[in-house]
């Protein structure tokens, strides 16, 4: 719809390549004041249509006699104002009918279970008009106690000799464990080691019936074989107990392992196995190294390429072992979708980013860490089953090539989320919707019908979609052929004469090769400009476009053309528009000069549903990381965004100590898959690592450091065990109160001591002071009255002086007391 920018790609019938309109518009080419309607070059009610969805013809006889061809076609709206009768515009739109809707089951296992359906509705048809985008929607839900077949693969090599061992016992085991989950189980079993023949296996005639001939660890084991189908799926896990305990590990000799062959005929020998249809198909794949691919088996000479089919023989093993190659990783996501068999990778720690590649290449699979000993195989299958269940996706199967099909997920949040088509974190019972857009981008031959079908992953339910096109013109059905509007010598339909070869004009009045100065001026775009731009030849007031090796050349003076436009690595319009007069039109889904943009996000939500992390903007289907320091598919890593170590700490919550926002098992195990290793000291010594901490409920502080791989990684280091301060001792905090009470007394006793004795010490002395000034005094004072004695005495010289003790200084007294 050229008002609400919806592109297409139109496809004329009965119309050569060279003449079919690819014309498209956006909002910005109508404010600028181009019509794309009358732009084009149509000549036909059909030609029109395929235009813009908003384009509509006017069949009308008498309309637009006096003005160009194209005139006809235009907006509706317009050509009702310019004076054509509403029921002689031509101007289908697309429709949807439902077919089939039979309601959504909620109970799998019981007396229904044959008839259960988890997606609604069944059966759909389309009448699309190439560009007017139609829609409907589809509901899943995902049945309580729905029956589950799970076929256990194992690798046989020697390397699994103490799994084998571990496993004996399985069957009973988790029979019981599956029983929680659905009362309808069946278990199977089946082994794998490689092809037996050079350079995979030992072939040597001492190898023959003993590969570990001279082997001192382990002296016997069976000889080498690809698939060997031990046990149908039965519910007699007894039955599967006594295969386990009878079986024997063999030896290849190179370390990647055959697995794949046996897949793939796990998948395809429905019969065999005994996959039933009403259930949920698990194959579990537990190995302990890689895989063999396909043009492996060049090595050992196989260059003939896996046919897809079940090649088993009387004896339950893979008889094609020795004559095929590998399968190709497309041929098993094929077989295994085909089938509706979810595949999950039991495979030990050092495989696991491997393994986990080639789930993002093999559609409904599953990667789980196995033990080394398969100790946690049981809940290995657990998990991964609730994870599985825990989904939805939507495939879609025999999709036309002219049609273009969008999805927008509605999951249990109620929130719409354009670009995806699939749902997470759901528990049993929960339905989920999805809107399907269906845009034609062209029409095949008349009366083809088209189909496609719309299914979940790893269910046998299915939507299965008609599609018919309106391409045609109901006034067609009154064409006249000979018309004597047409001069007689051409066909009068839907308003405009069809010439017969060799004559032009609106009645057929002219022949071609006509030529004169009178009809020249109305094949000149302006005044000075070339005739028909050069391109063309002037013909019945009409231009006559020349035919061109790169394309088509057309408009009313040959201006426009199908080839000059932008190319992206030399495809015009990178093969995701149309080019229309020197501009490409895009296909719904992309944008950009040359289309090379694509509008859909789907590769840009990370794990958390959040476009780039909410770090970063999707740009052409990639994220580009705003945020600094973030990187990664979906800007999802970054060591040192302000909420990095808020993001990790919920994942240490959740894995270590079962608690949290995430502590929910399957929430955690799809957000959290960064490796966690425990240290009962952190270093912090690496300067790419962040040192992250937070207080937990009891609160303790809990450390761990969070750094990124050069292998892409997310690696958190943790302690073990969160850092708690001990409780105080009720008697020492006693204690040090008491002692300090009594220290600040002592204290205080010292200091009023000291001022007491500074303040005594300074009285002693002013003491001292008074008493030495005191006995002075009188010291003077007899000193004078001894002087006044002497001197009467020297006056009277009979009398006759005794003896006298003076003080020290009596002497100097004396001479003052004399010299005076």
């Amino acid at each position: 719809d050229p008002l609400r920018g919806n592109y297409v790609e139109p496809m004329a019938v009965g119309v050569p390549y060279s003449l079919r309109l690819f014309c498209l518009v956006t909002f910005t080419t109508f404010s600028l004041g181009l019509n794309v309607c009358m732009s084009g070059s149509a000549t036909s009610c059909e030609e029109c249509l395929l235009i813009s969805p908003s384009c509509a013809w006017c069949a009308q006889e008498e309309f637009g006699r006096a003005r160009t061809l194209t005139s006809r076609c235009d907006l509706s709206q317009n050509l009702q104002k310019r004076g054509c009768e509403a029921h002689n515009i031509e101007s289908p739109s697309s429709t949807t009918m439902v077919v089939k809707s039979e309601p959504l089951s909620s109970k799998g296992s019981g007396p229904t279970q044959y008839d259960v359906i988890q997606i609604m509705p069944q059966k759909i048809s389309l009448n699309l008009r190439p560009g007017d985008q139609t829609s409907f929607e589809v509901q899943m839900r995902q049945v309580e106690d729905y029956p589950v077949d799970l076929y256990y693969l194992m690798d046989l090599s020697l390397s699994m000799k103490d799994d084998l061992d571990t496993i004996r016992n399985l069957g009973t085991k988790l029979a019981d464990e599956m029983s929680k989950l659905t009362s309808n189980f069946r278990l199977g079993f089946g082994s794998f080691v490689d092809k037996n023949m050079s350079p995979f296996s030992y072939t040597a005639t001492k190898y023959q019936d003993n590969p570990c001939n001279g082997y001192k660890l382990f002296p016997n084991c069976v000889p080498s074989f690809g698939f060997r189908h031990l046990l149908s799926l039965t519910d007699k896990v007894d039955r599967f107990n006594e295969e386990v305990q009878k079986q024997m590990v063999s030896r290849n000799r190179d370390a990647p392992e055959g697995g794949f062959d046996a897949i793939l005929q796990a998948a395809v020998c429905k019969e065999r196995i005994g996959w039933r249809k009403e259930a949920f198909h698990l194959l579990v794949f537990a190995t302990d190294d890689v895989p063999h691919l396909a043009l492996d088996g060049k090595l050992g000479g196989l260059v003939q390429p896996h046919d897809g089919e079940c090649h088993m023989n009387e004896k339950n093993e893979y008889s094609g072992s020795t004559k095929m190659d590998y399968p190709s990783l497309a041929l098993l996501g094929e077989k295994l979708a085909e089938n509706n068999i979810y595949l999950i990778f039991a495979v030990t720690k050092r495989l696991y980013v491997i393994y986990k590649n080639f789930t993002a290449l093999i559609p409904g699979t599953t990667v789980e860490i196995l033990d080394q000993d398969s100790k946690n195989i049981i809940q290995l299958i657990v998990n991964a089953y609730n994870n599985i269940r825990s989904k939805v996706e939507l495939t879609v199967w025999d999709q036309p090539e002219d049609l273009s099909l969008s999805f927008t997920a509605t999951c249990q949040d109620g929130q719409p989320l354009p670009g995806l088509r699939k749902c997470a974190d759901l528990k049993i019972g929960d339905t989920v919707s999805f809107n399907v857009s269906v845009d034609a981008r062209g029409c095949p031959a008349p009366g083809t019908q088209q189909r496609f079908t719309i299914k979940p992953v790893g269910l046998k339910d299915r939507l299965e979609v008609s599609v018919d096109y309106r391409c045609a013109c109901g006034c067609t059905d009154q064409t006249q052929a000979n018309s004597s509007r047409c001069s007689s010598i051409g066909q009068y339909t839907c308003g405009t004469c069809r010439c017969d070869p060799g004559y032009l004009g609106a009645r057929c009045e002219c022949q071609e090769g006509e030529a004169g100065s009178m009809y020249l001026s109305a094949c000149r775009e302006a005044e000075g400009k070339q005739i028909c731009n050069g391109r063309g030849e002037c013909s019945c007031n009409q231009c006559l476009c020349y035919e061109s090796e790169f394309g088509k050349i057309y408009g009313t003076f040959c201006e426009c053309d199908d080839f000059s436009c932008a190319r992206h690595k030399g495809i015009l319009c990178s093969g995701h528009g149309e080019c229309h007069c020197g501009e490409c039109k895009c296909h719904a889904g992309y944008i950009g000069d040359n289309c090379n943009c694509s509008t859909d996000t789907s590769s840009c939500v990370s794990d958390d549903g959040k476009i780039c992390s909410g770090r970063g903007s999707c740009v052409c289907g990639h994220c580009q990381c705003t945020e600094p320091g973030a990187f990664g598919d979906t800007c999802e890593k970054c060591p040192t965004c302000p909420d990095a170590c808020g993001t990790k700490r919920e994942c240490i919550e959740c894995r270590l100590f079962d608690s949290g926002r995430l502590s929910d098992n399957q929430t955690c195990q799809r957000l959290c898959k960064d490796e966690i290793i425990t240290v009962e000291t952190l270093k912090t010594e690496d300067p790419n690592a962040v040192l992250c901490l937070y207080k937990t409920e009891n609160e303790c502080v809990m450390k761990f450091m969070y750094s990124e791989h050069a292998n892409g990684m997310s690696v958190l280091t943790a302690l073990k065990e969160p850092e708690c301060g001990a409780a105080p001792d009720a008697m020492t905090v006693l204690l040090a109160v008491v002692g300090s009470v009594l220290l600040v007394g002592i204290v205080l006793l010292a200091i009023w001591k000291l001022v007491i004795t500074v303040h005594d010490r300074r009285e002693f002395a002013r003491f001292q002071s008074a008493r030495c000034r005191a006995r002075y005094e009188m010291v003077r004072r007899m000193t004078v009255l001894f002087i006044t004695v002497i001197y009467s005495h020297r006056q009277n010289p009979r009398g006759k002086p005794g003896s006298l003790c003076f003080p020290p200084d009596t002497g100097r007294l004396i001479h003052l007391s004399a010299g005076q």
